[in-house]
């Protein structure tokens, strides 16, 4: 007579226990790999984070709580990845002298906090979630900047007149694409398809990401770019191996 299902499932879970404990023994850090639901440590507690997963809809409704928290009380939400993260970005700029009137794509600029502490004069935010840009336009004008402009765009398929930039950043937008239900493969590539059209030749990606390793990133942008820099990240410990907490790394179109 089969195991009842609840005691077939307690010996399966059993096993899994015991293979991850010899794993930890030999000093192995376990794999763990993207997957409908996932939310990665570094946005654990991130009331956003939950909508990864799910898709326009959910960015859509998340944005749109986040604009009435603004109007109401003037909260313009978080960074994605936190301020150490738009730091970061900013500081390799200052490093390596790019100038102010650059033109700068932030792909899926959410609510927009981001573009409004950067400091450039020619900064393009764009975001397939029309309340996303609602509530950044809302946050910009608060600031008085006029110099960054808006866009509901679904980058996986640009408007022609999106193009020509010398730098595009991402943090999260490709690890959102990534854990896409609906043929994540599929949409990695029209990604870089579309990265391709909108910067420049010798144009800078930067991109930070909690879901891709260097070397798997380094894979998925292996068609017309090149590394140029791996930027630090803070860095977690774990069965008596290290590791980077996020990936941040900046690519140069060919």
């Amino acid at each position: 007579m089969a195991a009842p299902t609840a005691v077939r499932g307690a010996e399966r879970d059993e096993r899994g226990r015991g293979r991850r404990r010899r794993r930890r023994r030999r000093g192995a850090v376990p794999r763990v790999r993207p997957r409908r639901g996932w939310v990665c440590p570094v946005c654990a507690g991130n009331p956003r984070a939950v909508s990864v997963a799910r898709g326009r809809r959910g960015w859509d409704a998340v944005y749109k709580r986040e604009l009435q928290t603004f109007q109401e009380y003037g909260d313009t939400g978080e960074i994605w990845f936190g301020e150490e993260s738009m730091t970061r970005l900013i500081r390799w700029m200052q490093k390596h002298k790019i100038p102010l009137d650059a033109s700068v794509l932030d792909i899926g600029t959410g609510n927009g906090v981001f573009l409004a502490k950067f400091g450039f004069s020619d900064v393009t935010g764009i975001d397939y979630s029309p309340s996303a840009i609602q509530l950044s336009q809302n946050i910009i004008e608060k600031e008085g900047l006029s110099n960054i402009k808006l866009k509901v765009e679904d980058f996986l398929n640009p408007s022609t007149k999106l193009s020509g930039f010398h730098i595009c950043i991402d943090k999260g937008t490709f690890d959102a694409i990534s854990l896409n239900p609906d043929n994540a493969i599929e949409k990695r590539k029209q990604y870089v398809e579309s990265l391709s059209r909108v910067l420049k030749v010798k144009g800078f990606f930067l991109i930070t990401s909690c879901n891709w390793t260097k070397e798997e990133l380094l894979d998925e942008f292996s068609e017309g770019f090149e590394l140029f820099e791996e930027l630090p990240t803070p860095k977690f410990s774990f069965g008596g191996r290290s590791g980077n907490s996020v990936a941040a790394l900046v690519f140069q179109k060919t």
